[in-house]
Formats: structure tokens, C-alpha cells, sequence
């Protein structure tokens, strides 16, 4: 989007895509987000961490929830503040102004007051807090405030109003900001060719510069030259394309990762949850920030209108208190281990494999705060009983694996996601995610791509 603003007018852009068009009546009608299903382009050797992703026009965007808080300015500096993980390298106010520009385009809704430190407000207003989220706001100002996200809460015209029903993978009624809904008028520019069911293979390199991708389409191999390349297939599939190119580094494939989260059910006393007039009500930032850090990760909180699919039973048997329940889940920072990897399949060269080993000790320590952290939200809540705590199966955000920094021998995409050895290549999305903060990553994702398409057409200009 941001290249074509700019770009000439005999600009060629070539888009290879591996999946289809599953526009939202198909995948209303059967119940999924693409016709190719996730075993299909990856093994997961440790079935019980899932990995949701959506092969096809408009990616991941599909199958997301919506989320969109911004990162917290420590997140991007948890060495260089708190001596632990890795620092990012760029700041908050590096990406400020780009935050901004994708919460207009994706109409975000959110708080008038905010967390972060903002140059302008919200496109939306916010989604209406539950009966628990009240009372945490009025106990706690500073530290609750509504969900930022893309489920409309005032319709745009593409998009309907969010319905709170939890089923938010699909989206009824097409309330969440996807490509489709959204930016696929980019792909009526005539300087832009979208190929759809065209996996590509391989990108081809030459003389310390990539020339070219080798991709199939109707079952047979073709090529595309191009003056640059950008790889932009997800924290599962960047890593296995470059694999599959040659285009090695110790750190391809490592530090598969997302935040840790654990789910907490609570019944109470006199208050009825499920009010919210979206799936995620409230955010909660009393954890966040802080030396706390320094020995035990960060937390941002969130307050459900839904029960968890896999969670305890919705409501209570009592009579007359069903709903004197709720869900809140516990995000958690995550340091990557680089025993958590993507690869590619020997058997079958086409899939990637996962393969997650564990969370960082520096992640678990969570599980001893946890106590001390409902205790302090008892302050606010009248907690009849805590009824259940679990790990959460996913947060269903795809992290890690070709990793950004300032140091070629420590990272392999800079700080503009620029391959350090490939200087025309260059590599978005999640994949560049040097750790996991608890924030949701998906608006950053796109704040660092209008990032790099800055700094790309700067240096053009140059």
C-alpha cells in the first residue's frame, strides 16, 4: 500500500499467494477460513502447542481475533531497561506515527484514554466495558481500559458492528478488519498482479542479491525476476522458504515463539460477567510495565464476554447467578528458545515442521504470581472462588524464527527487516519478532511494514 503511493507508473508488482480466494460467504457457509487446512502446509510435532494459520487471499487476516493494542515502550528495550531477553531495534516513537496510520485504516477501536503515549485518538470510539470491567476501571484508572481492537463497535460500510458472539475466527458478520474487507481494492491497481494457489519454492540469488523466486502455478515450475523481493509468508513460512533457498543462518528456523498465556475462570459474588458488547472487553495493564521485569515477565490482562471453546462450563448452576462468572486471560512476556524451530519436512520439502519444546524459565515464572496478581484484582472484584487456571493451548500469534537486530552475526533481518547479506530481500511480519510482549502483535506487524516501506522508498529517493 505504502510503496504504490509512491511508486512510478511503470512499476511492475508480481503477488504470489499459495492459497485461494475463500471469500466470507464460503467461509461462513463451511465453517472455516480457507479451503487448505493448516496439515496441510506444516507438521506439527508437538500437537498440544497449536499454531493457527490461513492459507490464501488475505492471510492470517482471516482467521484473527482483532486484537490491536500497540507495544508498551519497555517492550522494545527489555534488555537495555531490565537486563533480561533481547532488545528490538527501534523505539516506541520510531513506530508511533506508523501506529497511527494503521489504526485509521483498520478503523481501530479503543480507549479515549490510553496506556500509550498517542499523537491522536482513536478512529472508533470503544466497545462497552462488562460489569467486571467496570469495577476494575473505577478501582484501577490507570491500569484498565477498553480493548483496543479492529471488531467494529460503529459500522464502516464494509463492515458490520462486532456481535460479542466469540465466534471471531469466522466473523459472522465481517465486523474484524480483514484484507478482504479492507485493502483488497490494492489489487485492482493495474501496476499489481495477484497470482492465487502459486506456492512459491525458492528464491533465487546471485552475486550477493536475489533475482528472482522460482514458484509453481498449474502444476508446473515458473520464475519471476524482480529488482527486489519481499517475503512476507508468516513466522512458520518465512523461515522454510529461506531454507528451502539456501539462504542460511544459525538463527533461520529458531526462537519459534509467542507470549505465554495462562486462562483464569472466577465465579463472584453479585456481579454478572458476559456484558461487554465485544468478545474482549477490557485490557488490563497493572502487570505491565515496571522492575518487576527485571525477574518475572510482564502482563497484559484480558477480560472475555465468551467462554474459552476449551475452557470450564459458561455458566454456573446456581439459580439466578449463571452468569456470575468470567474469563480473564493472563498474557504473558516470552524470551524466544532457540530449541523451538521451524524446519523443513525431509519427506515432504513443501511443509514446514514445528517443533516446540518449551516456554522460557523467565516465562514460567508467571504460574508464582499469578496468586498475588488475582488477590490484587480481588481488590476490585468480589472473587467467590477461583475455579480454574490452565495454560493456554495459544495465543494464536506466530513469532520468531528470521530475527531483526543490528548485529549480522546475532540476527538476520536489520532493523528496516532488511536481509543483512541480501540487501534487496526483505522480510516481513512477525518473523523479525526479536521476543514476545504481552501486547498483540499483529498491529505492530503492520506498523513495522509501513516502517520498512518508509525507509525503502527514503533510500530510493537517496
Amino acid at each position: 500500500m505504502r510503496y504504490l503511493e509512491k511508486a512510478p507508473a511503470n512499476a511492475r508488482i508480481l503477488v504470489l499467494d499459495r492459497g485461494g480466494h475463500d471469500p466470507k460467504r464460503w467461509q461462513i457457509e463451511n465453517r472455516r477460513t480457507s479451503r487448505i487446512a493448516p496439515t496441510e502446509v506444516f507438521k506439527n510435532l508437538t500437537p498440544e502447542k497449536e499454531w493457527l494459520t490461513s492459507p490464501g487471499f488475505g492471510g492470517n487476516s482471516n482467521c484473527w481475533w482483532g486484537g490491536t493494542t500497540r507495544m508498551m515502550p519497555g517492550d522494545f528495550e527489555l534488555k537495555s531497561r531490565y537486563g533480561v531477553g533481547y532488545d528490538w531495534p527501534m523505539r516506541y516513537d520510531d513506530l508511533e506515527p506508523h501506529y497511527t496510520v494503521v489504526e485509521d485504516i483498520m478503523s481501530i477501536s479503543g480507549p479515549p484514554d490510553s496506556p500509550h503515549r498517542r499523537s491522536k485518538p482513536y478512529p472508533q470510539p470503544p466497545h462497552r466495558f462488562s460489569e467486571p470491567d467496570e469495577l476494575l476501571k473505577k478501582k484501577f484508572p490507570d491500569g484498565w481500559f477498553h480493548g483496543a481492537t479492529s471488531r467494529a463497535r460503529v459500522a464502516t460500510g464494509t463492515r458490520g458492528v462486532c456481535c460479542a458472539s466469540g465466534i471471531c475466527e469466522l466473523c459472522p458478520v465481517d465486523a474484524k478488519f480483514t484484507i478482504q474487507n479492507g485493502l483488497a481494492s490494492i489489487y485492482q491497481d493495474p501496476r499489481v498482479t495477484l497470482q492465487l494457489l502459486c506456492p512459491v519454492e525458492a528464491i533465487e540469488t546471485a552475486a550477493g542479491i536475489a533475482t528472482g523466486v522460482v514458484y509453481r502455478r498449474d502444476g508446473k515450475t515458473e520464475r519471476a525476476d524482480g529488482d527486489l523481493v519481499v517475503l512476507a509468508a508468516s513466522a512458520m513460512f518465512n523461515p522454510h522458504v529461506l531454507l528451502r533457498s539456501g539462504i542460511d543462518h544459525p538463527l533461520v528456523g529458531k526462537r519459534l515463539h509467542e507470549q505465554m498465556s495462562i486462562d483464569v475462570c472466577l465465579d463472584l459474588r453479585g456481579v454478572k460477567g458476559y456484558g461487554g458488547s465485544s468478545t474482549v472487553s477490557g485490557n488490563g495493564y497493572l502487570f505491565y510495565e515496571g522492575e518487576h521485569r527485571r525477574h518475572y515477565p510482564g502482563c497484559m490482562i484480558e477480560t472475555w464476554n465468551a467462554p474459552f471453546a476449551y475452557g470450564h462450563p459458561a455458566f454456573r448452576l446456581e439459580r439466578g447467578r449463571h452468569t456470575e462468572r468470567m474469563y480473564m486471560r493472563f498474557m504473558f512476556d516470552e524470551i524466544p528458545q532457540d530449541d523451538n524451530t521451524v524446519t523443513i519436512n525431509p519427506d515432504n520439502p513443501d511443509m514446514a515442521v514445528a517443533k516446540f519444546v518449551r516456554y522460557s524459565d523467565y516465562a514460567n515464572r508467571a504460574w508464582a504470581e499469578l496468586p498475588r496478581m488475582i488477590d490484587v484484582l480481588s481488590q476490585a472484584l468480589p472473587i467467590e472462588r477461583v475455579v480454574k487456571t490452565e495454560l493456554g493451548p495459544t495465543t494464536a500469534h506466530i513469532q520468531g524464527t528470521v530475527v531483526m537486530g543490528k548485529d549480522p552475526e546475532t540476527s538476520v533481518v536489520d532493523g528496516h527487516l532488511i536481509h543483512h547479506q541480501l540487501r534487496n530481500l526483505l522480510v516481513l511480519g512477525a518473523s523479525a519478532y526479536p521476543t514476545a510482549s504481552p501486547a498483540y502483535p499483529s498491529l505492530t506487524i503492520s506498523a513495522l511494514s509501513l516502517w520498512a516501506a518508509d525507509h525503502l522508498l527514503e533510500s530510493k529517493a537517496s
